[in-house]
């Protein structure tokens, strides 16, 4: 008797144990659909809920348009998606390609037709909100919705459309503009997660001026910046798998908490026709723990413009330089065992500069395999980080950042920063 009680209470133990460190499941996040991820069902052009489609006529604070929604009724409610169209375009001619695909995928997605084709973009975010409102709330598939989880996406103009109704309504789970125009706003104060997606040859709205925008996105907003190669202005307007392979993970992380899918974006597994990647990885959604990186490369690729990772800083600022030159300071943006990623912020004292150059030594143990926005040399354990062409002007006590990967226990190095 005695024995089989031992054997009983190791029994519980092990249990126990087993619960205690089970992967996370849906049982642990109730907004979970659909069976784990691979690389070749990111990269499918359907997912695996069937689909069907309502018509939504005019009216109710936008021009109509089509809603697609998985037919499962057994997993309980979706996160939404409400996609806008650009400038002069309709949903038929733009973005219905897209519709069923994301709805595959568990999502229910609402395609706008705007009021007035030529309307600008804080008109379509207008329209944006009032097509989620209308899907939440009065479209016959309410009840398959969950209105705390919602996105919004769109095409040039409705990009733009895109960023004004994530400004309007911080409670968006994720924003998405494909080749954005933003006229009317500036992203300075956005608080939703918000992938932005340049075409290198548009000539439209320019990899530069997305650029530019996805800089002004805080720091502590989640944020991802992509250049498709090749690419011109109308890339979302016909079936475009290489799109879909970044937006669809993109939502599962923000609309559904599923993190399963943040190995697809940090590091960003699959660089086929992608020319540049940025990115605040680990892409953690609200609420979801910290943890580090499961896949065997580094948590974070990105290669061109001022990166702002969104995770909490670890270290701190250096010495200053004199007037006139230029300083340097450092934080760790995040760790993991036997690596982490580093920011080092260059800003420029009370004259221009016209380049700079910032030097440190690792410590031991310490290694760099990876540095974007600047141009890495090393000797040794003496380590030698030059601008690059677009960010080595700047005016006084203005900034830029460059980011690296490094090997070994993350410190905080003592750094020197010159000019030219």
């Amino acid at each position: 008797m005695r024995r089989a009680g031992v054997l009983a209470t190791v029994a519980l133990c092990a249990l126990s144990i087993v619960a205690v460190i089970r992967p996370a499941s849906a049982a642990d996040n109730p907004y979970q659909r659909g069976p784990d991820p691979t690389a070749e069902s990111v990269r499918a052009s359907r997912g695996t809920f069937a689909t069907t489609q309502v018509t939504v006529p005019a009216g109710n604070g936008f021009g109509g348009g089509v809603i697609y929604h998985p037919t499962d009724t057994s997993q309980g409610t979706f996160g939404a998606v409400a996609i806008v169209p650009g400038y002069t375009a309709t949903w038929a001619a733009e973005g219905a390609w897209m519709g069923h695909w994301l709805a595959s995928f568990g999502f229910v997605v609402i395609g706008v037709d705007t009021i007035n084709r030529n309307d600008w973009d804080t008109a379509r975010g207008t329209q944006l909100l009032a097509a989620l409102d209308y899907l939440t709330q009065q479209s016959p598939v309410r009840n398959r919705v969950d209105a705390s989880r919602a996105a919004v996406m769109g095409h040039s103009m409705g990009g733009g459309g895109a960023m004004s109704a994530a400004l309007r309504r911080p409670s968006l789970k994720a924003a998405v503009g494909l080749a954005p125009f933003s006229p009317s706003q500036n992203l300075t104060n956005t608080r939703v997660p918000t992938m932005l997606i340049a075409g290198q040859n548009d000539g439209t709205t320019t990899p530069a001026s997305i650029s530019t925008l996805y800089n002004g996105i805080p720091a502590s907003t989640e944020s991802a910046y992509l250049e498709f190669a090749g690419a011109g202005h109308g890339f979302p307007t016909s079936n475009n798998p290489l799109m879909m392979r970044v937006v669809i993970p993109w939502l599962k992380i923000f609309v559904d908490n599923d993190t399963r899918y943040s190995q697809f974006l940090c590091p960003l597994t699959d660089r086929t026709g992608i020319t540049q990647y940025r990115s605040t990885c680990p892409l953690t959604p609200p609420g979801a723990p910290t943890s580090p990186p499961t896949t065997t490369a580094p948590p974070t690729p990105t290669t061109s413009p001022s990166v702002t990772p969104s995770t909490s800083p670890s270290a701190t600022p250096t010495t200053p330089a004199p007037d006139g030159a230029c300083r340097a300071t450092y934080r760790t943006t995040n760790s993991w065992p036997g690596g982490y990623q580093a920011e080092v912020t260059v800003t420029a004292g009370n004259s221009p500069i016209n380049g700079w150059t910032v030097r440190w030594t690792l410590g031991s143990g310490q290694s760099i395999s990876q540095v974007w926005n600047g141009t890495l040399t090393t000797s040794g354990s003496a380590v030698t980080v030059r601008n690059v062409s677009y960010n080595g002007s700047l005016q006084p006590g203005t900034s830029t950042t460059f980011g690296f990967i490094g090997g070994g226990t993350p410190s905080t190095p003592v750094l020197a920063c010159v000019s030219p």
